[in-house]
């Protein structure tokens, strides 16, 4: 079968339609009510088979089946995440959020509307080559989402259709234009890591501070400290990011307290720099909260894991959107991002494809960035995903 064609029109209409209803009802992952009601409606009123109710109960996975070919033949998934953030919005468009304090400001919104779009094209096709699966997954921010899908049995095909054997996801990219999509083989995003630590002093009246054992001043100790793993204990071309994100300590301005706590995160795209980091900031805090004679609990939890493309598949995505959507329109992604995607989850059980899309527009110097208040999903940017989607699933 030839590789798709454009997106239709109507399609991309209403899929920027969706997408602005998308944007009005944000909500917090495994909270996803509405968008999972959303999404329900649509996937019947283009008469595609689902389960809904997946994930901790705002999931929802659909099929659509190959017209052509063997009827066991495995699968091919794509992936939309579904959830919002807990931030105020300021982007003053018409369409923003009717949920104060709560916003789509890393353009889920505008995954799930792709994804719906790429169904109703993909479910107008008279000959679909492969069985496609359709992953409407929750809490990827922060709640894992597509760990609990994968342990349902999604990739095995125990919820709908055959088991996955090649998954796809995207998300929407600041940095790069409107109109080019990017990945890289191997790993394009870090594995995160979550770290809390308690420092455990002695209580003392703030002009006497010789009586105490100063909490505070340790946690800055080790704050500071913590940034030799990046500048000494690893090679300055290997990627670390250790970044501490939430203090915490006293109740009065004449005392110091007895306890501080500081939160944060470790990011690493290499499991060997993963399990140095996670040692030394165990040495260095230990070490120095006994230098400041207060005591150190330290609990790092695993957070996601390295996103990594499959390499084969990687240059097969590579070449094949580079002959149907033009040479300059796709680019090779450098260098990994910091950040953390749990589309990883999927990449570890099937040879997957994670890639960014364009959304800076023409003659635009700087899109606003993920997670900012300012953020809103470029919809021009729409009918090129929805393409590489189709083009994917059918090619």
């Amino acid at each position: 079968m030839p590789p798709a064609s454009p997106a239709s029109p109507e399609v991309v209409a209403h899929a920027t339609a969706l997408r602005r209803e998308l944007h009005q009802i944000p909500e917090l992952g495994y909270q996803e009510h509405q968008t999972s009601a959303l999404i329900q409606r649509e996937l019947t009123r283009l008469n595609i088979p689902f389960v809904a109710g997946l994930a901790g109960g705002t999931g929802v996975v659909a099929h659509l089946p190959a017209t052509q070919g063997p009827a066991n033949q495995p699968a091919i998934g794509l992936r939309a995440d579904i959830d919002a953030l807990p931030i105020t919005e300021q982007t003053g468009a018409p369409w923003a959020s009717r949920t104060p304090g709560r916003m789509h400001a890393c353009g889920h919104d505008g995954h799930t509307a792709i994804l719906l779009g790429a169904a109703a094209q993909l479910s107008a096709l008279p000959h679909r080559p492969r069985p496609v699966t359709l992953v409407f997954q929750p809490a990827e921010e922060g709640g894992g989402g597509a760990d609990k899908l994968c342990k349902q049995g999604l990739m095995e095909g125990q919820i709908i259709g055959p088991r996955i054997e090649r998954m796809y996801g995207l998300h929407g990219w600041p940095e790069l234009p409107q109109g080019v999509i990017g990945t890289r083989p191997g790993p394009l995003f870090a594995a995160t890591d979550e770290f809390r630590v308690t420092i455990r002093g002695v209580q003392s009246h703030a002009a006497y501070p010789h009586q105490g054992a100063d909490s505070v001043l340790c946690m800055a100790h080790c704050i500071v400290a913590l940034q030799q793993i990046a500048s000494r204990n690893v090679g300055p071309m290997d990627s670390v990011v250790v970044s501490t994100c939430i203090v915490l300590a006293g109740t009065a301005g004449n005392v110091l307290p007895e306890t501080a706590e500081f939160i944060g995160t470790i990011r690493t795209v290499d499991a060997n720099i993963r399990t140095l980091a996670r040692a030394r900031l165990h040495e260095i805090v230990s070490a120095v909260a006994v230098a400041c004679n207060c005591r150190a609990e330290i609990t790092i939890e695993d957070g996601y894991p390295v996103t990594r493309n499959d390499p084969a598949l990687t240059e097969q995505f590579l070449t094949l959107t580079r002959s149907v959507l033009g040479r300059d329109r796709v680019v090779d992604v450098q260098h990994p991002t910091m950040g953390g995607e749990d589309f990883a989850y999927y990449a570890q059980r099937a040879p997957s494809v994670f890639f960014c899309l364009g959304l800076r527009r023409p003659g635009q110097q700087r899109h606003p960035a993920l997670h900012q208040p300012e953020f809103d999903f470029n919809d021009d940017a729409i009918p090129l995903a929805i393409q590489t989607f189709v083009t994917v699933a059918t090619a």
